[in-house]
């Protein structure tokens, strides 16, 4: 399916830019050990709520603890968390750093996450690639859905056609509420049927935007 070009590229992280399963599972165990909380997390369970906000995670993966339970515990795993993205980061999918770097150059880049507050930061400083992103917004900062952040980003910089690029059947609900079209990347970790354009891999997406961008400077 053909879109038009768009005037700006608005990226989900986990499962879109990299992989850091693993370092966020180790987080979690390596907090609920130290609050002798026995719940042991795997990298599949965390794959499972991937693109999730954030009580939606906690009452699924600790539905034992009360909310307030549950809220003491995340600031433990969300600051180790912290600590080991810094120190190991994750997987960047193949391309990301060269396709964000061309991108960039005819399109204005975005992140929007459901991932806590700060951790955007954390992985372009980790991957150094903040040169390229011009802004960015997280569900940790105002706990509201996808839909509204992007529309925070669509208002501020008063987008005309900006694109959402997940890997989750979340992330198409939430680009349809924002009523901008969906580009679904399959090597992340979720599925959907409703998407407006799907490529393998993020290598694949970035050249068509690319060559999409060259031809219509030619045009």
């Amino acid at each position: 399916m053909q879109i038009p070009r768009p005037d700006a590229l608005i990226f989900d992280m986990d499962g879109t830019l990299w992989d850091a399963a693993d370092t966020y599972a180790l987080a979690w165990n390596q907090g609920l050990q130290e609050l002798q909380i026995d719940r042991p997390i795997s990298r599949q369970d965390l794959e499972g709520v991937m693109g999730w906000e954030r009580r939606k995670v906690l009452d699924h993966l600790l539905p034992m603890l009360s909310h307030k339970q549950q809220d003491e515990a995340f600031v433990r795993i969300d600051a180790i968390r912290k600590d080991l993205v810094r120190q190991q980061g994750g997987r960047l999918y193949d391309g990301v750093r060269e396709g964000l770097a061309e991108l960039s150059q005819h399109y204005t880049l975005f992140i929007v996450s459901n991932c806590p507050v700060g951790l955007i930061q954390d992985f372009l400083t980790w991957s150094e690639l903040s040169e390229y992103i011009t802004d960015e917004m997280a569900h940790g900062v105002n706990s509201k859905p996808k839909h509204h952040n992007m529309q925070l980003l669509i208002d501020k910089y008063e987008l005309q056609s900006p694109i959402y690029i997940g890997d989750t059947d979340t992330d198409s609900k939430e680009s349809r509420l924002a009523g901008v079209p969906f580009v679904f990347i399959e090597e992340g970790f979720g599925t959907t049927d409703d998407y407006d354009i799907k490529f393998e891999t993020f290598e694949a997406f970035s050249t068509y935007f690319l060559e999409l961008a060259v031809a219509n400077q030619v045009n």
